[in-house]
């Protein structure tokens, strides 16, 4: 493992030994002090961050290891229009290890290109976001003891939430997964993710707008607020921010041994009177964020020759199908070429490589 910019970098045995390392290092701490003694993490954050910024740092000086780094674009270069791949070149030869968090998707991906150090995903966008979802596996197998055999209920905005695409990628490897996907209709969950993901693993999954309609049936309830900084239109977010607020009232038919998660930030989306019921998980979830991380950063500099990233393109089209998402990397960097790859034969679909927005040839 070189880089670590999707969960599907991956494999469901390197995820299950990085949660084995974890849970060591919960109940060994003074086994891990000086693991990384002399390194030194750079935490490249674009846009605000508390949790995950603060848990790589933590982690990182937990191993014994330095910090550096910026908490927002405006004390970089970026405000001066640097690219993101010159930014990672420079600071490369400062650190030994990047973990980059930015607004735009597929920017990590561009990182791991340029790259001479390992590049973590630490959120690109709405896109992906590996080590919340890890964050994310790591809690459950704690929590529930298992990563299968489960109905897990994801609620709230599946069309923008990262943690919710990069989760549901994760939990279809394991068995007899089943997804309940509650959303209203404005963020329902993206068709990159439903057929290349759920339907092409044949994992059962349905839709629904409704709560409380399936919560006898749910083993894990993952809630995830609006998110006002992926929207273009101020109407539409105030319109849709409260749209599910998960209080005791509706806990009423949940299983006695419901999980219930959420990546953080709270807004609204979870009344406090829930924090103190025994199955809110949510504040656990975020310390267990500190030790995944802290395994991923050791499995990561056990590599001794880290190389650039060289995506697999099976069929490709270079610089002649221009992706049109506003929120894609290169609707900023215009000097990167546009990469699709072939999503779907027979109706000619590509998706665009960097943020995999569908794009249509006759475009």
């Amino acid at each position: 493992m070189r880089h670590l910019i999707d969960i599907k970098d991956l494999s469901i045995e390197e995820i299950n030994a990085l949660i084995s390392v974890a849970k060591d290092i919960i109940q060994n701490k003074e086994k891990y002090q000086r693991k990384c003694q002399g390194k030194k993490l750079a935490t490249l954050f674009y846009e605000p961050s508390t949790r995950t910024r603060l848990s790589f740092e933590a982690a990182m000086i937990e191993l014994g290891g330095n910090v550096l780094g910026f908490s927002s674009s405006n004390s970089s270069s970026a405000q001066k229009g640097e690219s993101v791949g010159d930014t990672v070149r420079v600071v490369g030869g400062y650190a030994d290890i990047i973990a980059m968090r930015h607004p735009k998707e597929g920017a990590a991906l561009v990182a791991a290109m340029k790259s001479e150090v390992p590049i973590i995903n630490a959120g690109d966008g709405g896109h992906n976001h590996p080590t919340q979802t890890l964050t994310d596996l790591l809690t459950i197998q704690c929590e529930k003891g298992r990563l299968s055999n489960l109905t897990i209920g994801i609620c709230g905005d599946l069309k923008f939430g990262r943690t919710v695409h990069s989760l549901i990628t994760a939990m279809s490897r394991y068995k007899n997964i089943k997804f309940v996907l509650i959303s209203p209709e404005e963020l329902k969950i993206p068709d990159y993710i439903k057929k290349d993901i759920l339907e092409k693993n044949n994992i059962e999954y349905l839709e629904t707008n409704s709560l409380e309609e399936y919560m006898d049936k749910l083993d894990i309830l993952y809630m995830t607020r609006v998110q006002r900084e992926r929207f273009f239109n101020e109407e539409d977010y105030i319109r849709l921010k409260d749209y599910y607020i998960l209080n005791k009232e509706k806990l009423i038919s949940a299983k006695k041994d419901l999980c219930i998660m959420h990546p953080l930030p709270r807004v609204n989306e979870i009344a406090t009177e829930v924090d103190d019921d025994p199955r809110a998980a949510y504040f656990k979830q975020a310390k267990y964020g500190k030790y995944i991380r802290m395994a991923l950063i050791l499995n990561l500099l056990e590599e001794k020759h880290v190389q650039k990233y060289h995506p697999e393109l099976p069929e490709k089209l270079v610089n002649v199908i221009k992706c049109k998402n506003p929120r894609c990397i290169t609707s900023i960097e215009q000097e990167l070429p546009h990469i699709c790859v072939l999503a779907d034969k027979e109706n000619k679909i590509y998706r665009c490589k960097y943020c995999e927005e569908k794009i249509d040839k006759g475009e």
